[in-house]
């Protein structure tokens, strides 16, 4: 199991939708472990479906830890810029904070050969590894266990990384002390609500539609009729409710996620 979870963070897929997080996170839970497993496993264990950002994070002082690494490279090759004024050149700090969700992390780096010690607050560790900035893939070992490679998939995403591991996914941000007290000023903006939204789940041509503005529905009732890759996909309600206002028209083409119907 061990072999085939370090199998999967490696496998690196883009630009397609897959199930890669979800085999891993498979592969991690304690129950698939100890065998204790029957046809009613997922719907047991997932029964709202699985999404890998609302998996808990096995390993928060681990990601924490890649996250700086990843962080203070592209900081150390920001520092080569050219031109800086003599006696003004920038200096890479040694603390800083890593935020993902409602956990932070102020840690320390010290740099080693081969890599960094981190002082997170708890036991120092050391990562030792040879990722270059633009790598998806984040191979290392941890605390010199050399039998044990620790393999982290990372992104960039804005100014932070987004980081997946053993079936869950982090969108981390790594800050200075200063900025990590400012960042936490910062209003938040909540999500839309698209409950009330039936959505394009894949790109695709709009076929037909079932009902009218207007019109009341039933839960499982058909709604819509998407055409993707000369397959039907049939879009049913997943609630009684009255069509408020449709967004599209048949013949029309979607991409994911745009709205079809609004329920009052």
């Amino acid at each position: 199991i061990r072999h085939m979870r370090q199998a999967l963070d490696e496998y690196c897929i883009r630009g397609l939708n897959h199930n890669i997080p979800f085999l891993a996170a498979l592969m991690a839970h304690p129950r698939f472990v100890r065998g204790q497993l029957s046809t009613n496993f997922i719907a047991d264990e997932y029964p709202n479906g699985f999404h890998a950002e609302d998996l808990p994070v096995h390993e928060p002082r681990l990601l924490a830890a890649v996250a700086a690494f990843v962080h203070r490279k592209h900081v150390e090759r920001e520092a080569t810029i050219s031109g800086q004024l003599p006696g003004h050149e920038v200096k890479v700090a040694d603390q800083w904070v890593v935020l993902f969700g409602q956990v932070s992390f102020a840690l320390t780096m010290t740099p080693i050969d081969g890599g960094y010690s981190l002082d997170l607050g708890g036991p120092t560790m050391t990562v030792h590894s040879d990722w270059d900035i633009g790598h998806p893939l984040f191979r290392g070992v941890v605390n010199d266990d050399n039998n044990h490679q620790v393999v982290v998939q990372v992104d960039r995403q804005g100014f932070g990384y987004r980081l997946f591991h053993s079936g869950s996914r982090v969108d981390a941000v790594v800050l200075s002390p200063v900025g990590a007290k400012l960042f936490e000023l910062m209003p938040k903006k909540a999500a839309p609500d698209m409950s009330r939204y039936l959505l394009s789940p894949m790109p695709g041509l709009l076929v037909s539609l079932a009902a009218g503005e207007g019109q009341e529905v039933k839960a499982g009732e058909v709604v819509a009729v998407i055409e993707a890759m000369k397959m039907e996909n049939i879009l049913r309600a997943e609630r009684d409710g009255v069509i408020a206002k449709l967004h599209a028209k048949p013949g029309d083409s979607l991409s994911v996620d745009q709205k079809i119907a609004e329920f009052a």
